[in-house]
């Protein structure tokens, strides 16, 4: 059976959410209201309520004003069925590329699945209840227990305490970070590669890293330099850029504010001094201009190419740049 491409209950959906919560797939009340969750007996919005996601006991008519809380809902599978047990496999084609798109158009800081089967339909994986080491670009993944009520062998302290767990998790941690972006005389970019360890999905990125305590900027910049690049004689440049970056890493929501300074070298082979797979990197190289202007590949920050591109046309800034995510 081909998967329904639009749902009888309309997505609740806006850019820069707090999190998506992501159902199975609307049974049948919930397509005759036109609402998510709208059986009386899914205990969703009272859960909702209980776990401090809003400040008062929600109706499901009233789902569009979870969206002034930074909360979305959609679902996995778009077809109405009498119960989960009726989906086929089919009604989960292209579900996965849809939640992409809305991780990379809407930026999320997380979709939270209400329930195992809705995640294992969409990415035909089972999960643990939980953070998941599987991102969809910069959006975390957790899993629910489902608030169905045929999901009773799950009593209500349970669930309510994975919603508290959730909670929790998407206020994630803080930290600060310093980075370089260090090119040679040539004008090449030198980047290093990180991989998601479940998808395979990479990205690549500047050099640097988190600011431990008691470092200045410029001591972090020095030591991680040193240790993914070999890196130790050069001068540091003016500051060009600043964000503040909110993504997913090993389970873990980050918000990130990072500094960047521009660093020139002649010359350099990269010999990085720790094991890098340890932090996740998995490739240090110079890029070309032209490389960096023909790749398809991802970046962070996602307009890195551009930026390069900028800086080499006109020169440092003379304040640093919000380069956003």
């Amino acid at each position: 059976m081909d998967a329904v491409s639009e749902s009888a209950v309309p997505d609740v959906l806006a850019h820069r959410l707090r999190v998506v919560f992501c159902g199975i797939n609307p049974g049948r009340v919930s397509a005759a209201a036109r609402a998510h969750f709208a059986n009386p007996r899914n205990d969703f919005w009272r859960l909702l309520h209980a776990a401090g996601f809003t400040p008062r006991l929600y109706e499901p008519h009233e789902q569009d004003a979870l969206l002034e809380l930074g909360i979305g809902v959609t679902n996995a599978a778009y077809r109405t069925t009498p119960g989960s047990g009726d989906l086929r496999t089919g009604d989960f084609a292209g579900s996965e590329e849809r939640l992409e798109r809305l991780a990379v158009d809407l930026d999320p800081r997380a979709i939270a699945f209400v329930g195992k089967e809705a995640y294992r339909g969409v990415f035909r994986e089972r999960p643990e209840l939980g953070p998941q080491l599987r991102a969809l670009d910069d959006t975390g993944l957790f899993v629910l227990p489902s608030t169905s009520p045929a999901n009773a062998v799950v009593p209500w302290d349970e669930r309510l305490r994975w919603f508290r767990e959730l909670a929790v998790w998407l206020d994630g941690v803080r930290r600060v970070a310093a980075r370089a972006l260090v090119l040679d005389a040539d004008d090449r970019v030198l980047l290093v590669r990180f991989e998601n360890p479940v998808t395979g999905a990479t990205f690549w990125a500047t050099t640097g890293g988190g600011v431990d305590g008691g470092e200045t900027h410029e001591q972090t910049l020095r030591r991680e330099l040193a240790e993914e690049a070999g890196l130790r004689d050069y001068d540091l440049g003016p500051e060009i850029w600043f964000r503040e970056h909110t993504f997913p890493w090993n389970r873990t929501i980050i918000t990130q504010q990072e500094r960047y300074r521009l660093v020139r070298v002649h010359a350099h082979e990269p010999a990085p001094e720790i094991d890098l797979l340890a932090e996740g990197v998995h490739e240090v190289r110079w890029w070309t201009p032209e490389e960096l202007r023909a790749s398809t590949q991802r970046f962070s920050p996602r307009r890195l190419p551009g930026l390069v591109r900028r800086l080499l046309r006109e020169g440092p800034p003379a304040q640093p740049v919000d380069v956003g995510v």
